[in-house]
């Protein structure tokens, strides 16, 4: 299996609680939570910018 090259959200706290992500070869990104590295989540570009898009717009 390739190794990722994980990245740290701009977001995230220094200490725990960070969220990663990664592009995987066959282009899907990756995502996953510092406390808990070997559980992921695979989406694609598409699919993660929707979400965030909803995210942005959900006010609280």
């Amino acid at each position: 299996m390739t190794e990722l090259t994980w990245q740290k959200s701009t977001y995230s706290q220094e200490a725990s609680s960070c969220v990663n992500i990664a592009t995987a070869p066959d282009g899907t990104i990756r995502l996953r939570e510092s406390d808990d590295p070997e559980v992921t989540l695979s989406t694609t570009r598409t699919q993660l910018g929707t979400l965030i898009r909803a995210v942005k717009n959900t006010r609280l």
